[in-house]
């Protein structure tokens, strides 16, 4: 195979005032650019690890769990198990109050997972996740029981993120969702103070938290699609952070040589794959989606594009993912079974597929490139077409209207593979708008209450080799979570999943 050339990105550089380049450089203040804006910052409407980097500043959840991945008390300060596992009891911590100054107590803590398993949940996509939750009985003020269908031994790690954070009940009744998507109110370290829609948030510290007064005055994010521009900014001291996933591995010596930056590299639980649609096309035959898959070098890609930022994955899940298989191996390189395989599906060479990838990533941008030119190699010609994320995301596959192969980054949020597995695979899933296999909806519904750690790994390995066995996607890679950061900022810890908490950030006044 002939070496395939990188395509260079470049863009052009967005202008600040001095006033911003000022605000940014202020005592106390901190700015951080984020590719995307999550369009909603209700915990129960979200899915996006740019609403987390973000949220986690702003609400709190019964648990929590940090950069280290140990999960460790929260609001609540204690749990215990009851009956055999289908009950649990939480102990509250007393004292504390959300932004609006409404005290937290147990039936916040009932109205959230009221709302969160009743309608107005039912219209995001966290629901699921948390299906074993039959209901939040109120013991007291501060004791509740949560009543489960089944055990869940992902339930606690759940309650440290995403839909569970815990919302205000007098808040949300006066001011009802809508107003609650963009003026959200919680009880974490920073509460919010504006939002511009594709521009910025801006949160300021809350001396009341319960954890103590965050170092920092100010933290706004600003919302940069375009990776070149967000790093342009942070050489020129308007941002002091660029968070996952925007830093192109092009950009990475560009970072590295600026005396005033700092290159941050994590392994993270993300992993990148293109999907397949099952349904339709050519790539509805199995035999075809092994053959485009045998005609990749993904090992290749990472060492030529991903300047060996990231590491091959056999199933859709990194090594940080419980469930994970270390024995398991991918399909091979290997272009001459793939022309085979696709002869004997009866696909003319020169046949046409369409690839759809988020526009913003100027990296999978390159990978797409180098995955044309392999399947070009075979008989294949991919167009690829570019989606501004949110579009991708929240129109274009949920409503099964892709190319044969689209673009899915996954975050795995839980370092479980269960909540990879679950949301992409199982029927009427918003994640698998194409397929709908009875046999793999039996096997991953019978693993979620399954409580011997050993005996639910093997069944989330099975899972595992049973879809790369049927090739419902192409497994790329485990990619590290790389950060770009100012010198100025100190006690910055670095979260492999995004969800960065900044009440021991400060700034240096120098």
């Amino acid at each position: 195979m002939t070496k395939i050339l990188m395509t260079a990105f470049m863009a052009t550089s967005v202008l600040a005032s001095p006033a911003a380049l000022s605000q940014a450089n202020a005592a106390g203040a901190l700015t951080i650019s984020s590719p995307q804006d999550p369009g909603s910052w209700d915990p129960i409407d979200t899915f996006l690890v740019n609403w987390a980097s973000v949220s986690t500043n702003i609400f709190d959840g019964l648990t929590y769990r940090g950069p280290d991945l140990k999960l460790v008390p929260a609001l609540a300060t204690s749990w215990e198990e009851l009956d055999e596992g289908k009950r649990i009891r939480f102990t509250l911590r007393e004292g504390v109050t959300f932004h609006n100054g409404e005290p937290f107590n147990a039936e916040a803590v009932k109205f959230t997972f009221d709302r969160l398993l009743g309608e107005e949940g039912s219209k995001g996509p966290q629901q699921s996740n948390y299906v074993a939750v039959e209901n939040v009985e109120v013991i007291d003020d501060f004791t509740v029981d949560f009543h489960l269908k089944e055990p869940d031994p992902v339930l606690l790690t759940k309650l440290a993120g995403y839909g569970a954070m815990i919302v205000p009940p007098d808040y949300i009744e006066e001011h009802g969702d809508e107003h609650f998507n963009t003026h959200p109110v919680g009880t974490g370290p920073f509460q919010f103070v504006s939002y511009e829609p594709r521009e910025e948030i801006r949160l300021e510290a809350f001396a009341d938290h319960w954890g103590g007064a965050p170092k920092l005055d100010t933290v706004t994010y600003r919302f940069i699609p375009e990776p070149a521009t967000a790093v342009a900014e942070l050489q020129a001291g308007r941002v002091d952070i660029v968070i996952p996933p925007t830093i192109p591995i092009g950009m990475i010596p560009t970072i590295e040589n600026d005396p005033d930056l700092d290159l941050v590299s994590v392994t993270s639980p993300t992993v990148e794959a293109l999907r397949f649609n099952t349904e339709s096309g050519i790539t509805a035959d199995e035999r075809v989606r092994k053959a485009i898959i045998m005609a990749i070098d993904r090992q290749a890609i990472i060492d030529s594009i991903l300047a060996g930022q990231a590491e091959p994955i056999a199933s859709f899940q990194g090594a940080l993912s419980f469930g994970h298989d270390p024995e398991m191996e991918p399909l091979p390189f290997d272009p001459a079974e793939a022309k085979r395989l696709l002869s004997e599906a009866g696909v003319e060479p020169g046949t046409q597929i369409q690839i759809d990838v988020r526009g913003n990533d100027s990296t999978f941008g390159e990978v797409a490139q180098a995955v044309a030119a392999y399947l070009q190699a075979v008989g294949i010609n991919a167009t690829i077409r570019p989606y501004e994320t949110n579009v991708l995301l929240n129109d274009i596959i949920p409503a099964g209207r892709t190319g044969a192969m689209f673009q899915q980054k996954w975050g795995g949020w839980t370092f479980d593979y269960d909540n990879t597995a679950y949301l992409m695979y199982h029927t009427g899933e918003r994640w698998n708008p194409y397929d709908s296999d009875p046999e793999l909806d039996r096997m991953l519904e019978a693993q979620r209450s399954i409580t011997d750690r050993a005996e639910r790994e093997e069944m989330l390995q099975e899972i595992a080799r049973y879809t790369a066995d049927r090739a419902l996607e192409i497994p790329l890679y485990n990619i590290n979570a790389l950060y770009g950061v100012n010198k100025r900022v100190e006690n910055f810890e670095a979260a492999p999943d995004s969800r960065l908490r900044l009440t021991d950030v400060s700034v240096s006044d120098e």
